[in-house]
């Protein structure tokens, strides 16, 4: 899955309402970023790179691994495959989401 099929994929999973209150980036170096905006009123999903409340950095092909089901997000932190900075508990309600 390329960067514009992971935006697709999330922007579908978000919807208008992700219950995440705020702002999340899915940072995949030089293949680029996906933001999740969950404090806009609908939520957006865009590919603008900027400082959010959360940072996931992550390889595009464990985003891909992580939005088709192949990568649960419990264990992809805990076997390293990806990293989390900046607030921890947005990190967490990504579970409801992806």
């Amino acid at each position: 899955m390329d960067m514009p099929a992971c935006t697709e994929a999330l922007r579908a999973k978000v919807g208008a309402a992700s219950g995440l209150n705020a702002t999340l980036k899915f940072d995949c170096g030089a293949d680029g970023v996906v933001v999740i905006d969950g404090k806009a009123v609908p939520n957006t999903v865009s590919n603008e790179d900027r400082d959010c409340d959360c940072t996931i950095a992550i390889t595009l092909a464990n985003l891909s691994a992580l939005l088709t089901g192949d990568l649960e997000p419990a264990t992809g932190f805990m076997m390293g495959k990806f990293k989390v900075s900046g607030d921890m508990s947005v990190a967490m309600k990504l579970q409801r989401v992806v």
